[in-house]
Parts: C-alpha cells; structure tokens; sequence
C-alpha cells in the first residue's frame, strides 16, 4: 500500500478493539444488507471501516449501500474504502434519492448536516435536511421491509444543560428554546425521533435512537466548529492554541474506535423504541482540553484563551449520563482522553 493511501487507514489496533468489543454481534450481518445514509462522514467512515473489517475477518458476505451526494470524489480520495469488497456507493440526496432495487435488513441514517455555520445563516435548510431527510429514509426502510432502523441523533435534543446537573440522563425532559433560530438543529433532531417513534408504531419498524455527545478520533475535521479539532490543528501546524471563548465550557469526549462499538450495538440489540445517550461521562473544562493538547506537541505550544471568565457566571455544560447503555448493553467508554488525543495526534502527523 503507498503512503497516500495508508494515511487514510484506521489503525489496526483501533479496528481488533472494536471487533473485539463486537464479535458476537455480526452474525446477525451475515448474509446481509445495510443501508447507510451519511457514510462519507466522521462517524460513517468508522462505520464502513469496521465494517469491512468484520466483514472480511469472518467472511459474512454481507453488503453495505453507502449512499452519497458525490460518491466518485469520495471513492478518489478514500480509494481504500471505496476498493473494499461489500461496499456499494448509491448517488443521491437524503431528501430525495431514488429508492435501490435491493431488499435491506438494517438501515443506519447517519446524514445531518452538523454545521454550526450552517445552523447559524440557514436555520431553515438545517431542518428541512434533518427532518426530511429523516422521513424519506423512514419511507425507504419500510420500502425495503428492513427489519431494524438506528437514527443517529444529537444530545441537542435536550437543549441548554443546567449547570446544577453535571450528567444529562435520558429521562430529562428539557428542550431547545423554539424562540430561538440558533435552536434549529436540536429542535429538528427532536422532531426527526418523534418519526421515528410514528413511523415504529406505524409500521412495526423496529428503531433505536442514538443521541450522541461529543467525539475525538481519525477523521474529525480540524477545521471546523469542533474545539478539539481546532486544537489538535493547532498543534500540528506549530502554532499557538486559541481558545474562541473563556475557556470555562465542560464537555466530554467518547473516542471514535469506542463510538463504533455503541452504534453496531445499538443498531443489533438496542430495544425498539429507546434512546441512549452516546458519550463519555469525563468531564473536562476546554480550557483544561486545550492544556491536554498542547501538552502531546514537543514545542509545548501556548495556549491562548480570548476571553476573561465573567465572574459568578455559570460554566456551560454538554455532557452526558450513560448509564442506561452501561448498565442495560455494558457499553463503556474504554479509551480514556489521553489515550484518544495521542491516537488522534498520531493519525493526523502520518501525512
């Protein structure tokens, strides 16, 4: 393999820890057909990834249709993925792709949209995408009579975190502000789990809701509105690392290898009808996030933080509780931050 391709490939030692975690789900892949929408993203990647590891380790002969708006650039630029046996790239749009022939046993719609700038200048296109791309993959899952339906969605769905609260568990019952436009990706995930809950008593499709957090891993853009990847690309191009706001925001980071795990999970044993929340429980400040960092760089780049704490002003909180997933599917976060940010790192300075 040449080094433009081998710098898209996961690491072996993150592939064998998710298929080791998930050995025993993937005879129910055998044999089969998945539908993904969103596959050419951070989180479908991981997804076709591992997929194509089981798949081979132990010769299920199961199929996976990645749908895409541009499946020809993705095949040129991640022609690893695209050369694997059982893969399938089907071009279209979430909100209006003409339905495959094929039958389907499982459907993954992982496509949303996650931009905040996107959320900020086009409130509007943010909900159609979300909501109606939900529905029109809903109608295709019950087109191809698949048998088991996963929605990623957002811990968005539950709006502002309140400071009193260090773990939001999946019982809590708070909302985004609908006065606010700057709610409309998290008002829209809501509505895209409310057709998911109509179309299961519906339709009898059996669908789980996974609600996920904040991530860190191979493939998470560096250069868009995730604090993490702004970091780690600072670091890596030798500058200073600039915090936008006060540093004083929590949040937790599940590693990617450990996301796969959740998601094959929950789309092959999650209860119909649940949701869980997909995260860490770990908290850590940004300002601390942005120490971490700076501390994998040998130049021990300095931090910069733009603004001034404003005093008695509660931090902001975005972290989960998953005690539902450990307790009910023993799901965990097994790689610990440092562990993920030096695997994170090491990826991103092979090319």
């Amino acid at each position: 393999m040449n080094k433009k391709e081998k710098k898209y490939n996961l690491a072996a030692q993150d592939l064998d820890h998710i298929f080791a975690h998930t050995k025993i789900l993937w005879e129910d892949l055998r044999e089969k057909k998945v539908f993904i929408t969103g596959g050419t993203g951070f989180l479908g990647k991981w997804l076709l990834e591992s997929f194509v590891w089981a798949n081979d380790k132990l010769n299920l002969n199961a199929q996976m249709f990645v749908l895409s708006r541009n499946p020809n650039s993705f095949k040129k630029r991640y022609s690893h993925i695209a050369k694997a046996s059982g893969l399938t790239f089907h071009q279209g749009d979430v909100l209006d792709f003409d339905f495959p022939k094929e039958r389907f046993d499982f459907a993954i719609h992982a496509a949303t949209d996650a931009s905040a700038q996107l959320n900020a200048d086009n409130p509007l296109l943010m909900v159609d995408t979300i909501v109606e791309g939900t529905r029109r993959t809903l109608e295709f899952a019950i087109h191809c009579k698949a048998k088991r339906f996963l929605l990623i969605s957002s811990g968005a769905v539950y709006g502002k975190q309140p400071s009193d609260l260090l773990h939001l568990s999946e019982e809590y019952s708070g909302a985004p502000d609908p006065t606010q436009p700057a709610s409309a990706y998290g008002e829209a995930k809501r509505l895209a789990e409310l057709f998911c809950s109509i179309y299961q008593k519906e339709y009898d499709l059996k669908i789980t809701i996974a609600r996920c957090f904040a991530f860190v891993g191979p493939y998470l853009p560096l250069d868009i509105h995730f604090a993490i990847g702004n970091f780690i690309r600072d670091g890596l191009t030798g500058d200073s690392i600039h915090v936008s706001g006060d540093g004083t925001p929590y949040r937790s980071y599940l590693y990617s290898a450990d996301l796969a795990i959740w998601l094959w999970t929950l789309l092959f044993r999650g209860p119909p009808g649940e949701a869980y929340n997909v995260g860490s429980e770990d908290v850590i400040s940004i300002g601390e996030l942005a120490c971490e960092v700076a501390a994998f760089f040998p130049n021990l780049p300095e931090v910069v933080i733009a603004k001034t704490p404003i005093p008695g002003r509660e931090a902001e909180l975005y972290v989960p509780s998953i005690k539902k997933a450990r307790d009910s599917l023993d799901l965990n976060s097994w790689i610990n931050l440092k562990d993920a940010l030096h695997r994170t790192i090491k990826w991103n300075q092979s090319f």
